[in-house]
């Protein structure tokens, strides 16, 4: 794990308060979360899970993953109330190649958590951490029915990148449209302008 990142995870566990007034605690997964964690997948509507790249109903997926952290890859930020994790955010890194200084993020929040504000707090923490990280650019990927998710990335400064029509096939093999968007990272210095 880089020193970076080491750095960056001091500044959690972090309280962020909703629309609702409710409070919600952020911060990494860690290794005892498996149960939890298992339980957010589980409670998420089947027709939306089929969109998911993983089989997050399989116990041992989520125990590979809580088991394996590893945060300079994959980056998983949870959110929770009451005790209860109620959604997730990961950013997901390349460590070599040409799309290094590209990070995915991919966010999922409980059906009963939804509208509060949740998903823009988890994406609001995972770029700073990808900023920290020192990126340049982050993706997201979306089915085109995903209409909610498209429109709240780009309220957070995401654009369209590219859309190819019935391009993915879900676990059913049902084709959906295909939608990448993209966001430019850019750091504080870049804020400030160049000289006084």
């Amino acid at each position: 794990m880089s020193y970076s990142i080491e750095l960056e995870l001091q500044k959690f566990p972090k309280t962020v308060v909703l629309k609702d007034g409710k409070k919600a605690t952020l911060r990494p997964l860690q290794k005892t979360d498996e149960k939890d964690f298992h339980q957010l997948f589980l409670g998420i509507p089947e027709p939306e899970r089929m969109f998911i790249k993983h089989r997050v109903t399989d116990i041992k997926v989520i125990r590979d993953w809580c088991q394996n952290i590893d945060y300079g890859r994959n980056l998983p930020l949870v959110a929770l109330i009451g005790g209860k994790i109620v959604g997730d955010a990961t950013l997901h890194q390349q460590l070599g190649g040409w799309k290094r200084h590209i990070g995915r993020v991919s966010v999922l929040v409980h059906p009963e958590f939804r509208g509060r504000g949740l998903a823009r707090a988890l994406i609001a923490e995972i770029l700073e951490l990808a900023r920290g990280e020192g990126l340049e650019k982050v993706e997201a990927e979306f089915i085109g029915e995903q209409k909610a998710a498209v429109h709240m990335f780009a309220m957070l400064g995401f654009s369209q990148l590219l859309s190819l029509e019935n391009y993915v096939k879900d676990m059913q093999a049902i084709t959906h449209d295909y939608i990448l968007m993209g966001l430019e990272l850019k750091t504080d210095e870049e804020y400030a302008g160049v000289g006084g």
